[in-house]
């Protein structure tokens, strides 16, 4: 009869105790002047590189395991980085039109985690919903965290989001004017 006395208790305490206790999730913020987003955009012909910044951001972990992050890009730093001049300036122009971004009408970008998977120590398969141009599609990447600096690379078919323009999927007879459907997007963070 003491023993499963005993076993009550111990079992009460035990689930008393975990009832208690809950995994603390901590939001890091993102500091968006240590961290940079690079674009690598593709045509016929060769390719362009440039950045964009972050205008807000952060990752959550549960018990130093990630399992969130919400980011939002500032559409209106599109910035071209292979050009000088003329040149450099008329494409941020027409990058920042209405036959890409539109940004005037669309000044962010946004990028929510809704699936987190443990892929290694330091790695994470993410699922998120990016919105570009008020178009909200699935992205799915890989993510790679260290100590207090997480890095991922992303491609993005600009057609998805109403970003028609060069493209040989939608147009004939551009030939080496086309430029490919799919963007990377490289992001070094640090919080």
């Amino acid at each position: 009869m003491k023993t499963i006395k005993k076993i009550t208790a111990i079992v009460a305490l035990a689930i008393i105790t975990f009832s208690f206790t809950t995994l603390e999730s901590i939001k890091k913020e993102v500091n968006i002047e240590k961290s940079k987003v690079t674009w690598k955009a593709y045509k016929v012909t060769g390719s362009h590189i440039g950045s964009v910044s972050i205008k807000s951001g952060n990752l959550t972990f549960d018990d130093k395991k990630l399992v969130g992050g919400v980011f939002e890009i500032d559409m209106t730093t599109i910035n071209v980085t292979d050009l000088e001049g003329d040149y450099k300036n008329k494409l941020e122009g027409h990058l920042k039109s209405d036959d890409f971004f539109g940004v005037s009408s669309f000044p962010k970008a946004s990028l929510i985690f809704t699936k987190v998977k443990t892929t290694g120590k330091n790695s994470y398969e993410v699922t998120g919903k990016i919105t570009i141009k008020g178009k909200t599609e699935k992205v799915s990447f890989d993510l790679s965290i260290y100590g207090n600096k997480a890095n991922a690379s992303l491609k993005i078919d600009r057609t998805k989001f109403d970003v028609k323009y060069g493209s040989a999927s939608f147009f004939d007879g551009l030939k080496d004017k086309a430029i490919y459907d799919e963007f990377e997007l490289i992001v070094d963070l640090e919080f």
